[in-house]
C-alpha cells in the first residue's frame, strides 16, 4: 500500500494527525504525575460498562420491535394451511445467517424456492416435483406480494434504509477489507506508543464490536426469516384459495347463487352487494324447523306443516338483526323425507356457513339423525382445505318433557331445581351424546306458539359466538366462487387475445 501511495501526502497526513494523537498519551502522563490515573481508568471502565449495558438494552428493544413486525398466519386459514405454516415457521426458525449472505442473490433465490417447495409439498404430497404444479402468473404474484410487504417492513423498521442506495452498500462491502487492514495498522501503532491505553481500548472495542455484530446478526436473521415467511404466507394464501390474480372485486362480494336466493327471499328491498351469511336449518320432519325461523324473526315468517316444493327443496329468508352479519336462513324439508335426498343434502351443506340442527327433546330415536350427521361430517373431513361450518344443535319441544303439564320458565340448568329442569338438562346431555357434539353446542328451546323460550337469549348468544368461524367459512366460500369466475374470465380474455393474433397473422406474414 505504501508503494502505491504518495509518500509526501502520507507525511502531510501524519503531521496533521500527530497533535491529536499525542493528546491521549500526554494526558495519561499528566494523570500519572498527579496520581489520578487509577481514578481515570476506573471511570473509563464504569462508562464502558454502562455503555455496553445500554447497547445491550437497545439490542433487546430492537429484537422486540423486530418480533412485533413478524409475519403471522391468517386465522381464517383452513386446517391444511396451518400445517403448511408450521413447516414454514420451522424452516424460518432454523435459518443461520452465515449460510445465506445478503450479497448473494442466487442463494437468496434458492431460499425463496425452498420456501415455495415446502408449501407445495403439503398441498401436493403425491407429486415428485410439487413446485411444478404452480402456474407462472401465480408464481410471479407470490414474489410480487412478498417483495411488496418486505419492502414496507424494511422501510418501517430499519433506520436510514430509505437513504442508503445499493451502491452505498456495495461500496461499503468492497472497502471492508481495506478498512480492516488500516484499523489493524492503527491498533499496532497504538500498542507501541501507549500499551495501557491500547489494552483498555481493545477491551472496549471487543465489547462494542460484539454487541454490534450481535445486532447485525439479529437484523440479518430477521430479514431472512421474514423473506421465508412472506413467500410462505402468500404461497399458502394461493393454495388455500385466498389469493387471486385479479383484485377488482371485494373478497366477500355476493355470489351469483346468493343473489338468486336473495331475489327469492321474502324481503328483497334491502338487497346488498356483500355476501350474506348462509344459515342452513336441518332436522327431522316436525322437529320445529319452521317454528325456529319464526322465533328467530320474532314474527310469523315461515309457514308450518306445509309440504315442500320438490323443485325448490329449501326456502330462503333474509334475516337482519343487530350484531349478526346479514344472513339468509334456509328452511329445509326433513332429512327423513323424500324431499331431501342425500345428494341434495350434501349440496346444501357444502354451501352453508352455519348449520342449525333441530331435534326434538322428547323423541329418543335419533339413529337416523346421527347417520345423516356422520355423512355430513365425512363430507367436511374430505375437504381439509376448507373450514367446516359451525354446528349448533337446537333441542326443541322441551315443554313436552315430564311433567308435561308443568311450564314455569325460566329454568336453571346448571343447578336444576325440580323435576322439569332436571329432565331438560338430562335431555340436552342425551342429545349431545347421541349426536356426538359438545354439550355447550346444544341449546334447549321451546318454540310452541305463546311459549317461545330461550331463543332471544341463549340461542342468540350461541349464534353470535359462532359468527366469527361462520364468517371465515363465508369468506373462503366467496373466494372459491371468485376463483372459478376468474378462471372463466381469464380464459375468455386469452381466447380473445389468441383470436386477434391469429386474425392478424396472415397480414404480418405477408408484410
Amino acid at each position: 500500500m505504501l508503494n502505491r501511495s504518495d509518500r509526501l501526502r502520507l507525511a502531510a497526513l501524519l503531521l496533521w494527525t500527530l497533535p491529536v494523537a499525542a493528546l491521549l498519551p500526554l494526558g495519561l502522563w499528566r494523570l500519572w504525575e498527579t496520581g489520578t490515573v487509577l481514578y481515570w481508568m476506573a471511570a473509563m471502565v464504569a462508562c464502558s460498562a454502562l455503555g455496553y449495558g445500554l447497547q445491550y438494552g437497545l439490542r433487546r428493544r430492537d429484537a422486540r420491535l423486530l418480533a412485533g413486525a413478524q409475519t403471522t398466519p391468517d386465522p381464517a386459514w383452513p386446517p391444511q394451511s396451518k400445517t403448511a405454516w408450521d413447516a414454514i415457521e420451522a424452516m424460518a426458525t432454523a435459518i443461520q445467517p452465515a449460510d445465506w449472505p445478503l450479497s448473494d442473490g442466487p442463494r437468496l433465490a434458492d431460499l425463496g424456492r425452498a420456501a415455495l417447495d415446502q408449501v407445495a409439498r403439503i398441498y401436493h404430497p403425491q407429486k415428485a416435483q410439487p413446485l411444478l404444479e404452480l402456474t407462472l402468473p401465480h408464481g410471479l404474484l407470490i414474489i410480487e406480494r412478498a417483495c411488496r410487504d418486505l419492502r414496507t417492513e424494511i422501510a418501517a423498521q430499519i433506520p436510514f434504509s430509505h437513504r442508503l442506495t445499493m451502491g452505498d452498500l456495495l461500496r461499503a462491502y468492497r472497502w471492508k477489507s481495506t478498512a480492516s487492514r488500516l484499523l489493524d495498522l492503527y491498533r499496532a501503532g497504538r500498542l507501541v506508543i501507549n500499551p495501557a491505553s491500547a489494552l483498555l481500548g481493545e477491551t472496549w472495542e471487543r465489547l462494542r464490536g460484539r454487541a454490534f455484530d450481535a445486532a447485525w446478526a439479529d437484523l440479518h436473521r430477521w430479514l431472512l426469516q421474514e423473506y421465508v415467511r412472506k413467500v410462505g404466507y402468500y404461497a399458502i394464501a394461493l393454495y388455500s384459495g385466498r389469493l387471486t390474480l385479479t383484485t377488482d372485486a371485494p373478497p366477500a362480494a355476493a355470489t351469483p347463487a346468493s343473489r338468486r336466493d336473495q331475489a327469492r327471499a321474502a324481503d328483497t328491498a334491502s338487497n346488498q352487494a356483500d355476501e350474506p351469511l348462509r344459515i342452513l336449518i336441518l332436522g327431522r320432519a316436525n322437529a320445529g324447523k319452521s317454528s325456529l325461523i319464526n322465533a328467530l324473526f320474532g314474527r310469523l315468517t315461515a309457514p308450518t306443516d306445509v309440504l315442500p316444493d320438490p323443485a325448490m327443496p329449501v326456502t330462503p329468508y333474509r334475516l337482519e338483526r343487530d350484531g349478526l352479519t346479514t344472513a339468509l336462513i334456509f328452511d329445509s324439508p326433513g332429512i327423513d323425507t323424500a324431499g331431501l335426498p342425500p345428494k341434495t343434502l350434501e349440496t346444501l351443506v357444502a354451501d352453508a356457513d352455519l348449520v342449525l340442527w333441530v331435534t326434538a327433546a322428547h323423541r329418543p330415536d335419533r339413529q337416523g339423525e346421527r347417520t345423516a350427521l356422520d355423512r355430513i361430517r365425512a363430507l367436511w373431513n374430505s375437504k381439509p382445505d376448507h373450514h367446516p361450518p359451525p354446528l349448533l344443535i337446537v333441542v326443541s319441544h322441551i315443554d313436552l318433557l315430564r311433567p308435561p303439564r308443568e311450564w314455569q320458565p325460566p329454568y336453571d340448568l346448571i343447578n336444576p331445581q325440580g323435576t322439569k329442569a332436571a329432565n331438560i338438562r338430562a335431555a340436552v346431555e342425551a342429545v349431545a351424546a347421541d349426536l356426538e357434539v359438545p354439550t355447550a353446542d346444544a341449546v334447549p328451546v321451546c318454540l310452541a306458539e305463546g311459549r317461545v323460550y330461550n331463543v332471544a337469549d341463549s340461542l342468540w348468544a350461541a349464534l353470535l359466538e359462532r359468527q366469527g368461524p361462520a364468517d371465515r367459512v363465508r369468506l373462503l366460500r366467496c373466494l372459491d366462487e371468485r376463483k372459478r369466475s376468474e378462471n372463466w374470465s381469464l380464459l375468455r380474455q386469452q381466447l380473445a387475445g389468441a383470436g386477434r393474433f391469429l386474425a392478424t397473422l396472415p397480414r404480418r406474414i405477408i408484410g
